[in-house]
């Protein structure tokens, strides 16, 4: 029996998701002050009630390529993740092999992490707060421009690019204690339909980036793993550059869990972005 034929016979909270209206504009956020008059960010929201399955007694049944996400037991040898560069230095290493095993992959370059906490996002601009907006990272068209982008900027040819197939993943694991409050939700990547996709504008003093946001469908199938702790990791695959039938984008959010205690220690995690490449000659390979 697969994933999504026991989903109804899993454990299940229902919570509200924040999906993108039906109708909305495309959304735009600006990562500055915004010219006077212009919002920081635009689009219209709705929470939308959508059951979340518990996936942990079907753990070994997702994968990167089949839903779109892949719990991990993964301990780390970094205790602290407070020194930015201490986390490039000590962590992507890390980061980088647990990759490398778990995809195959011929190569794995990690470049960028966000530590997300409410609490000390109030007091550390380089700290954020968790998402609670339906969302991927990446779209068709800014997947492969961040990673030429990051390549160059590492001092290698974005050409080893061509021929060969390459997928950006975020390595997201919880710290200092297990997930209380916040957990991440995953959209199954195989109930999602081209219509649900609409591309977000990030703007930067330098760029524009793209994300996606989510139209909601009652098809969507979403699973967490509750008391996520810090031996373990979650991969999430937010672009794929095969497109013969791996999921290339997994919707996923942080939401309030109805089962989080009154005292709940509020969520501390840390996501490093990676560049996988699977190799010279894999560009078809699906």
């Amino acid at each position: 029996m697969t994933a999504e034929t026991e989903i109804d016979r899993l454990s299940q909270v229902t919570a509200a998701l924040s999906y993108l209206a039906h109708g909305s504009e495309r959304p735009v956020r600006y990562n500055f002050a915004p010219p006077p008059g212009v919002p920081v960010h635009s689009g219209t929201y709705l929470d939308r009630p959508v059951a979340i399955a518990d996936a942990r007694p079907i753990a070994d049944r997702f994968g990167l390529d089949r839903q779109g996400f892949a719990l991990l037991r993964q301990p780390s040898a970094v205790a602290a993740f407070d020194d930015p560069a201490r986390v490039r230095a000590e962590y992507y290493p890390e980061v980088e092999a647990a990759l490398r095993a778990a995809t195959g992959a011929e190569r794995v370059i990690a470049f960028d992490h966000n530590v997300r906490s409410r609490a000390r996002a109030a007091v550390d601009a380089q700290v954020k707060e968790p998402v609670k907006r339906v969302h991927n990272d990446f779209t068709e068209r800014s997947g492969p421009e961040r990673a030429r982008a990051e390549l160059a900027a590492a001092g290698i040819d974005p050409a080893v690019l061509d021929g060969q197939r390459f997928a950006l993943v975020n390595l997201w694991r919880p710290i200092r204690a297990a997930v209380e409050e916040s957990p991440l939700a995953f959209c199954d990547a195989r109930s999602l339909a081209a219509e649900d996709f609409v591309t977000a504008d990030l703007v930067y003093p330098d760029r524009v980036g793209e994300i996606y946001h989510f139209r909601h469908r009652p098809e969507h199938r979403w699973y967490y793993f509750p008391r996520l702790a810090p031996d373990e990791a979650l991969l999430i695959k937010c672009y794929d550059s095969a497109t013969g039938g791996p999921a290339r984008f997994t919707a996923h959010t942080a939401f309030e869990d109805p089962t989080s205690p009154p005292d709940a220690r509020p969520r501390e995690s840390i996501e490093v972005r990676a560049i996988v490449l699977y190799g010279p000659g894999t560009a078809a390979r699906a």
